[in-house]
Order: structure tokens, then sequence, then C-alpha cells
């Protein structure tokens, strides 16, 4: 495995969709992140509660299967 390999790996700088809500600080959620050629679920957590189907970013890697989220917008309407 070379480094750019590597890097494919990583969900954060990815965008993501929300299939459950997060609470906050009071538990994470869940989203589906396109990642490796095809799409993968990771627990979602943020500072504050994102409902269900809202667009975020990766922000940080908690682990395997754990992320950081924020709320994100695309400025140029791609996704």
């Amino acid at each position: 495995m070379n480094a750019d390999d590597s890097a494919d790996d990583s969900p954060v700088g990815r965008i993501g969709v929300l299939v459950v809500g997060t609470r906050g600080g009071r538990g994470p959620g869940e989203v589906l992140v396109k990642i490796r050629g095809g799409s993968e679920a990771f627990l979602a957590f943020s500072d504050e509660p994102l409902p269900k189907g809202a667009t975020v970013l990766v922000v940080e890697s908690r682990g395997a299967r754990a992320v950081d989220v924020t709320p994100w917008t695309d400025p140029l309407g791609v996704f």
C-alpha cells in the first residue's frame, strides 16, 4: 500500500448524509459516506443535534467506524 491508498481510506474531508440524526451531546447518529468505491456507514457525532437527511462534512475520525461531523452546504450545488 502506498501513501495515496491510505488517504483514500480516510473518511475525513468527505461529504456524507445522515441516515440517523445526531443528538449533539446526548449521542451519535449515523452517516453514510461515499468511500473506497462504495458507501459505508459510520457513527456520527456532532456538537449540536442534526436531523436525518442533513448533508455533513466529516471533520475528524474517532477510530475505525466513528467520526465527527459538521453541517455542510455545497457552495457549487454538486452534492
